[in-house]
């Protein structure tokens, strides 16, 4: 194998520079920690029948999408996710709104919170600092703190956990920390498989090859869903490349089409994340849709979840993402930490 090509801890480290690899291999530990500080709040137990909204963009957002997957039908309100200047027009006083930024100054989730401060709704924060912990601080609202030194998108599992267990104090679903506790075990076995001191030709490090040098399209459903999504954006923000993601079936109602011609303009690939849990016809418009585009495509994966419950499951689908995403940049021979153009971005719009 060409020296290229290693992804060995020593080949990682060179170009891994901020040294995110062990934020990811640091997971399950993370989420035992996400657990004593949601418990460390010292949140009451107050039922919200208007259900619960979770406000937050980026890295801060997935951790509620990945917690609703995860409640799946346990959830018996709903759970619903704002990522926007605002909350949903037809959130009630007795939803309660969980206002969840790393930095504690993302503009849109200090409007979510002021938003819901008018509405007369139980707020709920979720920050390491900045402008949202001294407003929820000077109103009385409780602070889950996070601990600081993470890029946000690297800390996604006290935000999963955070979602998980705001929605069983506010009785939207059931608690699931026992969940958590297994799964935090279960994802120290898949480090270990899957992580830069496993086999060369780990599923992590294999897939990453495969799909190095080409535009993936991440595919999932149900459970798998808001894990394509994370897959998508880890690979943008950690690559530095596109990458999109979509949801079966609704992608064999158009988005199939499209890779009669993807040959013509590049080289896509195909991951389509999969679950035991998913609708046998979703099983099987996988293998169909596989088959279909695997001419058009310069690879195609089908990624099945590990694991016996559904946290257990998201959680390795969660961690297998980031690795690969790592890896990818490290065969790309770009850092995955920076994020200049958000950089920009954000101090344009601070200037304006």
């Amino acid at each position: 194998m060409s020296s290229a090509r290693e992804l060995t801890r020593e080949a990682i480290e060179r170009v891994d520079v901020s040294r995110m690899i062990d934020d990811v291999l640091a997971f399950p530990e993370q989420l035992r920690d996400a657990l004593w500080r949601v418990e460390a709040a010292g949140l009451a137990s107050e039922d919200a029948p208007g259900g619960l909204v979770i406000a937050g963009m980026g890295g801060s957002a997935i951790g509620g999408a990945l917690a609703r997957a995860a409640l799946g039908d346990r959830a018996s309100r709903p759970i619903v996710l704002a990522r926007d200047y605002g909350l949903p027009p037809w959130t009630t006083p007795d939803a309660t709104v969980l206002c969840a930024s790393y930095s504690g100054n993302t503009e849109e989730t200090l409007a979510a919170y002021e938003a819901a401060g008018a509405l007369g709704t139980r707020r709920i924060v979720a920050t390491t600092g900045g402008k949202l912990a001294e407003s929820a601080r000077a109103d009385g609202v409780p602070v889950i703190p996070l601990p600081g030194g993470f890029l946000p998108r690297v800390a996604v599992a006290y935000l999963l956990v955070v979602g998980l267990e705001v929605a069983g104090l506010c009785g939207v679903a059931p608690r699931v920390h026992l969940e958590i506790d297994v799964a935090a075990a279960h994802a120290e076995q898949l480090v270990a498989e899957w992580g830069p001191d496993g086999d060369e030709d780990n599923l992590a490090k294999a897939i990453a090859r495969g799909l190095h040098g080409t535009i993936p399209q991440i595919a999932g459903s149900g459970l798998t869903a808001p894990i394509a999504y994370r897959w998508k954006s880890q690979i943008n923000e950690n690559v530095k490349q596109p990458a999109f993601s979509h949801e079966l079936p609704e992608l064999d109602h158009n988005e199939i089409v499209g890779w009669e011609g993807a040959g013509e303009l590049g080289r896509f690939s195909a991951v389509f994340l999969a679950d035991s849990d998913l609708h046998p016809r979703i099983q099987q418009r996988i293998e169909l849709t596989r088959g279909l585009i695997a001419s058009h495509a310069a690879a195609t994966y089908r990624v099945e979840s590990r694991g016996e419950h559904q946290t257990e499951r998201l959680i390795s689908l969660v961690l297998l993402g980031d690795l690969v995403s790592i890896y990818m940049a490290v065969l790309r021979g770009v850092d995955p930490s920076p994020i200049d153009v958000l950089d920009r971005l954000k101090g344009e719009l601070a200037r304006s």
